[in-house]
């Protein structure tokens, strides 16, 4: 049973949101500001975290960065639909993911099972293949195989492509993506970054299965998809 934590000061969607995690198997704890939140993940050590950034104590972003001072608990923020900067920030400051209000529980169980399976592999120090739908990565000898045929990339499209992997169904910031693939001094260029996904995507285009999406002002997801095209749960 996975305890989930939401830190919501709107009584009447903590109660929704109990109820309807509740029906899903999931044991719920509730906090109505941050501070108690901030809290609860440390005495309950919750297995993730479902954070309004709306709080009228703590603001969401500084909730995800007193967090992440002494847990590595998947976060996922709660938004709204004009607040793209709001959650720019959350992603940096160690948010794993975000819904945007109003959302569906259905949506919000997938973001959830997404970041425990993201929290899981990143447990597991000794990985060294990663697998994202039909893609096969091979992190020591720096392949990849799509339904068992070679795909030719360069060296930074394999970094690219292996980095969105460890973060499979997880949204990426440019800034966390240009940090990690080319460094530092590369966060703010973006340029970068939009060119070479470009030329990923048009490698993946042929693969079904798989998909690298964008987060219009964000940053990009790659994900695993049906057969018809739309995102899997």
């Amino acid at each position: 049973m996975t305890r989930v934590l939401v830190i919501d000061d709107d009584p009447a969607l903590r109660r929704a949101l109990t109820v309807a995690l509740a029906h899903h198997g999931h044991e719920v704890t509730t906090a109505p500001n941050g501070e108690q939140g901030i809290a609860l993940v440390a005495v309950e050590q919750p297995d993730i975290v479902v954070l309004d950034l709306g709080l009228p104590d703590l603001d969401g972003v500084a909730v995800c960065t007193r967090v992440r001072e002494f847990s590595a608990v998947p976060i996922i923020v709660l938004s709204a639909a004009e607040a793209e900067a709001r959650k720019v920030a959350a992603l940096d400051a160690g948010a794993d993911d975000y819904v945007t209000k109003p959302f569906g529980m259905a949506e919000l169980e997938a973001r959830i099972r997404a970041a425990l399976r993201h929290r899981r592999s990143e447990d597991d120090s000794s990985v060294t293949d990663l697998v994202a739908g039909p893609l096969e990565i091979d992190l020591v000898h720096r392949a990849v195989h799509a339904n068992g045929a070679a795909l030719r990339l360069t060296a930074r499209e394999f970094a690219l492509l292996a980095f969105l992997a460890r973060h499979l169904g997880k949204i990426c910031t440019h800034e966390m993506i240009l940090t990690s693939v080319w460094g530092a001094p590369y966060a703010r260029e973006s340029g970068y970054l939009h060119a070479y996904v470009h030329r990923l995507r048009h490698k993946l285009a042929p693969i079904a299965g798989v998909a690298l999406e964008t987060a219009p002002g964000i940053g990009y997801e790659l994900v695993t998809t049906e057969p018809s095209g739309t995102p899997s749960s």
